[in-house]
C-alpha cells in the first residue's frame, strides 16, 4: 500500500503521468494501473478521466491528504529503525530562501560533523515554494520568513531577525552616508530580487509605506547578479545585512543601514505540524536551536 501511495504522491507532484512514472522509476502503464487499483480498492475515482492528466477529484484530494500522512509516518518509522541499527544516516532535504543562505553554515557544518553519514541537499527556493514542497513531502525542513507567510500547517522556530541595508559602490555619491531612510532609498536606481521572492515583496511594501517612488532599474532572482551590477557603480540594491556581509566580505561595496523606519523580519526553521518527526529532522532542529542561541548571544 505505501508503495502505491508513494506513486500517487509522485503524480500529484508532477501533474503528468509520464513524468511521474519516470521520476518514480516505473513505466507509465504501471503507474496507471496503480491508480486504478487504488480507485477499485476505495470505490471512488481519484483522478479525473481524460486523455491527459486533468487533476484529482474531490475524493482524490482527500486520498492525497491521507497519503501524505501515511507516507510521512512510514518514512519516519524506517528512519527510526535505521537509526537504531546504524546510527543517524540518510538524506535530509532543505529548502532555504536566498537571503537566509548565509546563516545555514552555522547549522549545517556542526550538524555534518556530528552526523557524517547524513547527506544534506540544500535548495534555494521562494518562500511559497518551500511551503508547497513541505506539504508535498518533497522537503523535510524549510528556512524562511515566519511572520509574512501563511504557515498554519507548519511549526516555526525563530532563528534570527533579518535587517536591511542599502548596498552601493564606493564611487556612488551616497557612499559617504552613515544611514539612509526608505524614502531616500526609493529614489536610487535600484536592482532588486524578482517579485516572486518574499524579500522583494517586503522591500516593496516598506518603500511604499515610506511614500517613496521606487526607481527600479533591474530585477533578478540571482543575488550574484545584483551584486555584480552594484559593483559597476550604476546601481544600488536593498538586501539583508547578513547577506551583504556574505556577498562582500572584503568590503568592496558600502553597506548603508536603512532607518526611518528601522524594520526587522523573523527568519525561522519550518517543519510540518505533525508528530513524530523523523530522527534526522529532530537532530537538525536541535542543532538549529543551538546555532540560534549562539547568534542571539553574539548579537
Amino acid at each position: 500500500m505505501i508503495d502505491k501511495l508513494e506513486l500517487l504522491l509522485a503524480l500529484a507532484r508532477e501533474r503528468h503521468f509520464g513524468r511521474a512514472a519516470e521520476a518514480s522509476g516505473v513505466t507509465q502503464p504501471t503507474l496507471s494501473s496503480t491508480v486504478k487499483s487504488l480507485e477499485d480498492q476505495f470505490g471512488i475515482l481519484i483522478v479525473e478521466r481524460g486523455s491527459r492528466f486533468r487533476g484529482f477529484t474531490p475524493e482524490g484530494e482527500r486520498v492525497l491528504e491521507w497519503a501524505r500522512r501515511l507516507v510521512g509516518d512510514s518514512r519516519t518509522m524506517r528512519q527510526e529503525i535505521e537509526a537504531l541499527k546504524h546510527g543517524l544516516t540518510g538524506h535530509l532535504r532543505l529548502g532555504v530562501i536566498p537571503t537566509a543562505l548565509p546563516f545555514l553554515p552555522a547549522v549545517s557544518i556542526p550538524f555534518g560533523e556530528k552526523f557524517p553519514a547524513v547527506r544534506l541537499t540544500v535548495l534555494s527556493l521562494t518562500s511559497a515554494t518551500i511551503l508547497d514542497r513541505l506539504a508535498d513531502l518533497e522537503l523535510d525542513i524549510g528556512i524562511s520568513y515566519v511572520d509574512d507567510e501563511p504557515i498554519d500547517r507548519c511549526v516555526a522556530i525563530t532563528l534570527y531577525e533579518e535587517q536591511y541595508t542599502v548596498l552601493v559602490s564606493p564611487e556612488s555619491a551616497h557612499a559617504k552616508a552613515e544611514a539612509m531612510t526608505w524614502s531616500e532609498a526609493a529614489k536610487l536606481p535600484l536592482c532588486l530580487l524578482t517579485p516572486d521572492m518574499q524579500n522583494r515583496r517586503i522591500v516593496d511594501r516598506h518603500l511604499a509605506e515610506a511614500g517613496g517612488r521606487q526607481a527600479l532599474a533591474l530585477e533578478s532572482n540571482s543575488m550574484l547578479t545584483l551584486y555584480a551590477h552594484v559593483r559597476t557603480g550604476k546601481f544600488a540594491s536593498i538586501i539583508s545585512t547578513r547577506l551583504a556581509e556574505t556577498l562582500d566580505p572584503r568590503g568592496r561595496l558600502k553597506a548603508i543601514p536603512l532607518t526611518e523606519p528601522s524594520v526587522k523580519h523573523k527568519i525561522g526553521l519550518l517543519i510540518l505540524r505533525r508528530e513524530p518527526h523523523s530522527p534526522l529532522v529532530n537532530a537538525f532542529v536541535s542543532e538549529a536551536r543551538r546555532a540560534a542561541a549562539v547568534q542571539l548571544q553574539s548579537a
